[in-house]
């Protein structure tokens, strides 16, 4: 009897060589070789006749060196994922060299599954004193790409950051799949440096790509630019106008002031931020310079002495948004008081010491 050596299933990477397993055991005489691949219909892949044939009927497809029988594609395209069949038909007198050789057919069902490493990663980032907003995106690979980040000391040791305050997208790109993490990082008192590393690694095509940002604490960037990823083409923003003149997310975040965006000396405010209307509801995180974030909707500052830009990132699945929100001290003549509400992508040109307030910082 012959028996067949074959595996369940392959992997093979894109543009490489796939190696499909169909061998003997025992080895025997090779009366016919075919090679299908599985659809709606059986569609010859390639036909082997000692005696007079040795076709290839997909032209990248040939006979493996390896054993004879098994299948070669080289290169690999996308669409040669799916199941393959191989049937050996061998001569066979069951050991007896007196009697007339018999054929022996004999068939194996495989699946075949192509691979593709990430072709585009892009790495976007906030900044404002020690607070690190970061978006880290591997397009076009199948399977999902995996995406993790580390941190690099000043003498070269190499940490993961933990999981905590991380958001994962997995987008269906066709046949491939886009996946972007986001994560929201505190730098450290003693950091004046940090070297943060995007790591992305695709197991079975053994894929890794670091994309490193350098930060130098502190650093504020009041007109940092930011690409952003809407439904078709990157769009630039800055903190100071929308390049691409359209309305963006940012306009469905509120943020709101009591009493008011200008306040006499050593007064308390409440600043409010909402965002009526969008599902899921986001959640809120605070800050000023470089103190520790405060999360909800609220940020209660008490007996304000001077003119200060606050901070809020608003985020939810599918976006966030970084606004910054300016309260000045003014007079205790409450006629010069602004409005009590602005729409967080409004810039108002104030000619009565109105606040331009919720300047985008960026979007991600």
């Amino acid at each position: 009897t012959v028996d067949l050596k074959y595996d369940d299933v392959s992997y093979a990477t894109v543009h490489q060589s796939a190696f499909l397993r169909c061998g003997m055991m025992p080895v025997q005489p090779i009366k016919e070789l075919w090679w299908f691949k599985i659809g709606a219909s059986e569609e010859r892949v390639y036909y082997y006749d000692p005696t007079s044939v040795d076709a290839a009927l997909m032209k990248r497809a040939r006979r493996s060196s390896r054993d004879n029988t098994s299948l070669e594609i080289c290169p690999t395209q996308l669409s040669d994922e799916g199941e393959y069949k191989c049937r050996i038909v061998v001569w066979d007198n069951t050991g007896n060299s007196t009697e007339p050789s018999v054929p022996i057919s004999k068939e194996a069902r495989m699946i075949l599954k192509v691979n593709v490493p990430p072709e585009k990663v892009e790495i976007t980032h906030l900044t404002s004193g020690r607070n690190l907003s970061l978006r880290c995106k591997a397009e076009g690979a199948k399977p999902p790409a995996d995406i993790l980040w580390t941190k690099t000391s000043p003498d070269g040791v190499e940490t993961e950051i933990p999981d905590l305050a991380k958001t994962r997208e997995i987008e269906p790109a066709g046949e491939l799949y886009d996946t972007a993490e986001q994560i929201f990082y505190q730098l450290e008192e003693n950091e004046m440096i940090a070297k943060i590393s995007c790591v992305v690694r695709h197991h079975n095509t053994n894929t890794t790509i670091y994309k490193n940002i350098t930060f130098v604490s502190p650093a504020i960037q009041n007109a940092l630019k930011v690409t952003i990823q809407r439904f078709a083409e990157p769009v630039l923003y800055s903190s100071i106008e929308n390049q691409d003149g359209q309305d963006n997310k940012a306009g469905l975040v509120k943020i709101s002031a009591d009493p008011g965006f200008k306040v006499p000396y050593n007064t308390s405010v409440t600043l409010k931020a909402s965002a009526p209307g969008v599902f899921p509801e986001p959640r809120y995180l605070w800050w000023v310079g470089d103190q520790t974030g405060i999360a909800g909707r609220e940020l209660h500052i008490d007996n304000l002495e001077e003119d200060k830009s606050y901070y809020v990132l608003a985020e939810n699945p599918l976006g966030r948004v970084v606004l910054e929100v300016p309260v000045h001290i003014t007079t205790s003549d409450y006629s010069q008081w602004n409005d009590s509400s602005r729409d967080g992508d409004v810039i108002v040109d104030d000619t009565t010491g109105g606040l331009d307030t919720g300047a985008i910082i960026g979007i991600v």
